[in-house]
């Protein structure tokens, strides 16, 4: 599962997840170590991310996570992306095509992959980009700190070998499974 001695979840934590999956989460247990770290880091994505439509959320992070090659949460939230639209769109956002997205998603995902591949690269133009498509500046901001908080949660997963839960392996659909070919593999 990772590269640290197993934790067990606190009864609370995988009762959250029994209800939300059917089955305690591998980064839960990891997160055991310091729940209270994930909890700060999820709690303020949920903040920033407040008043923002799920589907964009879910193509912010898949997006992220594909860009930043993070196996974990390419599968986990390309699954609850596919539940808000479907798996053709979630495949489009993992390979970066983008087909299947509006313009103004199509401009996020591109900011997302960009600062998260090479920060110090964005311009202005970049921004007036996401401004063409309607955002606003202080949810330019949102979005950009959205994403870098998912890489900071990325990065512990992935830096400490923390696997994709088994259980995505039969819960995926197989487009996405397919269009997963990075980061680490599904837990054994």
């Amino acid at each position: 599962m990772h590269f640290l001695e197993p934790v067990d979840a606190t009864p609370e934590e995988a009762e959250v997840d029994l209800k939300a999956f059917g089955y305690v989460m591998n980064a839960t247990r990891f997160w055991g170590y310091r729940p209270e770290v994930a909890e700060a880091v999820i709690g303020t994505s949920r903040q920033i991310t407040r008043g923002m439509p799920l589907r964009l959320r879910g193509i912010m992070v898949t997006a992220c996570a594909a860009a930043f090659g993070n196996s974990y949460c390419a599968l986990s939230w390309g699954n609850r992306l596919s539940e808000w639209s479907d798996p053709a769109t979630v495949v489009s956002v993992l390979r970066g095509d983008d087909a299947e997205l509006t313009d103004d998603e199509r401009a996020v995902a591109a900011w997302v992959r960009k600062i998260t591949k090479k920060p110090n690269s964005t311009t202005e133009a970049d921004v007036a980009k996401l401004r063409a498509a309607g955002f606003t500046d202080a949810q330019i901001f949102d979005i950009t700190a959205f994403v870098a908080l998912r890489m900071a949660f990325s990065v512990v997963n992935d830096a400490l070998g923390l696997q994709p839960d088994a259980q995505l392996r039969a819960t995926t659909p197989r487009e996405i499974l397919g269009a997963v070919d990075f980061g680490r593999p599904i837990a054994g």
